[in-house]
């Protein structure tokens, strides 16, 4: 007969919530990883890109300006 029959209905269970674990910290650990790597390559807007924005359009950005577009920007999200 089949020996895998024979594991006790605990026995599963404990294998399942013990899979499901370790998935949930490698998933966890993965990600983390991931977004890392994105900020890494994609990072988020600094008050120098900003300066570099304004200066492409033809304006020369004072420093209140450019605080302004930041502040905007941080209670945007």
């Amino acid at each position: 007969m089949l020996s895998f029959l024979s594991v006790p209905t605990y026995g599963i269970v404990i294998i399942a919530i013990g899979t499901f674990i370790i998935g949930l910290v490698v998933g966890f650990f993965l990600s983390r990883f991931l977004f890392k790597r994105y900020l890494k390559k994609n990072p988020p807007v600094n008050e120098n890109m900003i300066r570099a924005m304004m200066q492409q359009m033809g304006r020369t950005p004072s420093e209140k300006q450019v605080r302004a577009v930041m502040k905007s920007m941080n209670d945007a999200k």
